[in-house]
């Protein structure tokens, strides 16, 4: 299993010559090194509907002709803007991406899809993914707070990469982080959602000191950069 780290939360998860994106933001990050017209995958995997997580979502579904799996809402939505295949699901759920499996699991946060004229409407529960593929288990937390049943997570789940937020801000800070990380019992952790906004810099190399400080392996990726499992 192959991960690549596009910026922001957006991370590429290959496997076997497949393979699933999450959270596209990468035409709106001046950072980027990727090009949305070079991304190749066969599933787009959304956790909630901020515009810095589903930006590149249509087109990227459209020039693979990808599957986008997102909350029923949001998928519903993404129909109606022209997405041909889509799977909405909701907490609990799993799906059968063929390579890989993805359950929904629960985020503390808000969602909301910004219309053009700038309107705000419901844009369905925030949510996480654990991915399943390949004798691995990775889960992406999504953006979310600190709380109680990752512990759960971690009991359920032999996690091997935990992708974990860590800007502080809109979503749970580095302190936090590491408690979620313990709490997972994560073999390794990819932190992200950081320093493409000025109110979520964080230090990304103290982090990972922290966590190996902790007995776990962390890995700040540059973008562009793969972490291999």
């Amino acid at each position: 299993m192959k991960i690549t780290y596009h910026g922001h939360s957006c991370v590429q998860i290959e496997v076997n010559g497949k393979s699933l994106i999450i959270d596209p933001f990468i035409s709106g990050n001046s950072a980027a090194v990727t090009k949305v017209e070079d991304i190749k995958t066969d599933a787009v995997l959304l956790t909630h509907a901020h515009m810095d997580h589903i930006l590149d979502a249509l087109p990227i579904a459209e020039q693979n002709q990808a599957v986008v799996v997102a909350n029923v809402e949001l998928a519903s939505h993404l129909g109606g803007q022209g997405a041909k295949k889509t799977i909405g699901m909701n907490i609990g759920g799993t799906v059968d991406l063929g390579f890989a499996k993805a359950t929904m699991i629960h985020a503390f946060h808000t969602s909301s899809i910004t219309l053009e004229d700038g309107q705000r409407i419901y844009g369905g529960t925030p949510a996480g993914f654990i991915i399943e593929a390949d004798g691995h288990t990775v889960l992406h937390a999504g953006d979310t707070g600190l709380f109680g049943d990752l512990k759960m997570f971690g009991e359920l789940y032999e996690i091997d990469l935990a992708i974990l937020p860590i800007g502080g801000h809109f979503t749970m800070g580095p302190e936090h982080a590491l408690i979620a990380a313990k709490w997972l019992g994560a073999r390794q952790v990819l932190p992200v959602h950081y320093n493409t906004f000025p109110p979520i810099k964080q230090d990304a190399g103290a982090f990972v000191q922290a966590l190996e400080e902790a007995g776990i392996r962390g890995s700040a990726l540059a973008y562009g950069e793969t972490l291999e499992l």
